[in-house]
């Protein structure tokens, strides 16, 4: 995703918010995906807290895509927290954490994971 096609999504999020509209877990996909992209760490936080009060906090979807912001913003504690957390892991939420740790400089984490 492009940096301005990333905050022109942020900016779609907040009004849908603002009209009243309750995202769906798609809608929440989409969002986390442009914070990763823009490595908005405070609004993909932000948007964590509003995954917890909504019937979404279970989408394995959601929960992955939360780890994959948590980890391109190099919050890996963060990441480490919401993955630990999941029932059923992927290989893309696998993937996630693993990239999370080598951007952070933390070659051997990975290799263990991997």
């Amino acid at each position: 995703m492009k940096r301005g096609e990333g905050q022109k999504a942020l900016q779609h999020f907040q009004q849908m918010q603002q009209e009243g509209v309750q995202p769906d877990p798609v809608t929440f996909v989409v969002v986390l995906n442009a914070c990763a992209s823009l490595q908005a760490l405070e609004e993909g936080s932000r948007i964590h807290e509003e995954i917890i009060q909504s019937s979404c906090k279970s989408d394995a979807f959601v929960i992955g895509s939360l780890v994959d912001v948590y980890a391109k913003c190099g919050n890996m504690e963060n990441a480490c927290k919401v993955f630990d957390k999941m029932l059923l892991r992927d290989v893309v939420t696998w993937n996630a954490v693993i990239f999370g740790y080598v951007k952070c400089g933390q070659g051997q984490k990975a290799l263990e994971l991997f």
